[in-house]
């Protein structure tokens, strides 16, 4: 692999999680996703600025919908999200495979990733999810802060409460469809009860290392490990808030990528920005998608080696959708 002159590399980067999509509902008058845009942190044109080949875009449902209107507001986000990128076709494509995603990518096109963040969109029921499936999506996050009928978040914590019997049959029914399980958001007690239920490899989309800067959110050593033996892979994120709880900057976020490759092991580290899901706040030097090859930059001056950046920016999120996403859609 080699380092093209403009910081890019040639394979691109998969990024696991932005909250773009909020953009396309709430704020459609004043932004444009085909544009480059003033707001938010990432659009078209700045992803192909970034050297984005493939993006999880992830469909939050905001606690105003939960519980009794979460799946109505999923279905919401799913349209526009669809009626968004009808319009830029040419340039980026909804994958529902690996082999989709593989295509589109040599056809010079980004490749979409649909994911819902919050298992409340499911109401308890495992058709809905089947369902979802059917309609494109393709991971999901099975808590956000709050307890569901998934599992508790990490915001329940305190509760020790982890998988309900209906949150087991929810993983083994993923992992019988191809869908991505995402462990961020998730409590302690849960994120163990899904390594011992799935058969298959797990992402946390966006997360960092609680070692480091110690936010709910983060990952402890142990739960890295965990990672490890699953096979799975964590999206280190821009957040400022998951970086450090005084002074976040890039060279810290640095730190978590070091850090991480060293207890987890290069194989189980990617990118998960959280791109527009930083409530207005931004990480100098890594204020938007266009801003990536600086990372790519401080990882080399960190000492990462091409190979090994190859993998953190591509490759390991690629062998879990290729072990996860091998079914043909209409087989669902």
């Amino acid at each position: 692999m080699r380092l093209a002159l403009d910081g890019q590399f040639n394979e691109g980067v998969v990024d696991a999680h932005c909250d773009t999509v909020h953009y396309f509902t709430e704020l459609k008058d004043v932004y444009d996703f085909t544009q480059k845009n003033t707001i938010a942190q990432l659009d078209l044109p700045r992803m192909e600025t970034g050297g984005i080949k493939v993006q999880f875009f992830a469909l939050y449902i905001e606690p105003e919908y939960k519980p009794g209107n979460a799946l109505k507001r999923c279905l919401q986000l799913l349209d526009c999200f669809y009626q968004t990128v009808k319009p830029c076709e040419d340039r980026l494509e909804v994958v529902y495979n690996y082999s989709d995603l593989l295509r589109v990518n040599k056809e010079g096109k980004i490749a979409a990733i649909l994911t819902v963040e919050g298992g409340e969109a499911l109401e308890g029921d495992l058709g809905v999810l089947r369902m979802l499936y059917r309609l494109g999506i393709r991971g999901l996050g099975l808590t956000w802060n709050q307890r569901n009928e998934i599992a508790d978040g990490v915001g329940e914590r305190e509760t020790g409460g982890g998988l309900t019997r209906f949150g087991k049959k929810v993983v083994k029914e993923m992992n019988d469809l191809g869908m991505i399980i995402d462990l961020s958001h998730i409590s302690p007690k849960g994120f163990y009860d899904v390594l011992k239920t799935t058969t298959s490899p797990v992402i946390v989309s966006h997360a960092n290392a609680k070692k480091i800067c110690a936010h709910a959110r983060n990952l402890t050593d142990e739960q890295l490990k965990a990672l490890r033996e699953n096979g799975g892979v964590v999206g280190l994120t821009f957040y400022p808030d998951f970086i450090h709880d005084k002074n976040p900057d890039l060279n810290i976020l640095l730190d978590h990528f070091v850090y991480i490759s060293e207890v987890a092991g290069i194989d189980h580290l990617g990118i998960g920005s959280d791109f527009d899901g930083m409530q207005g706040k931004t990480l100098k030097g890594l204020t938007d998608v266009s801003c990536l090859p600086s990372l790519i930059q401080g990882l080399l001056a960190r000492g990462f080696k091409e190979k090994d950046l190859q993998k953190v920016l591509y490759e390991n999120f690629l062998r879990v959708i290729k072990e996860v996403c091998s079914n043909d859609p209409k087989e669902a």
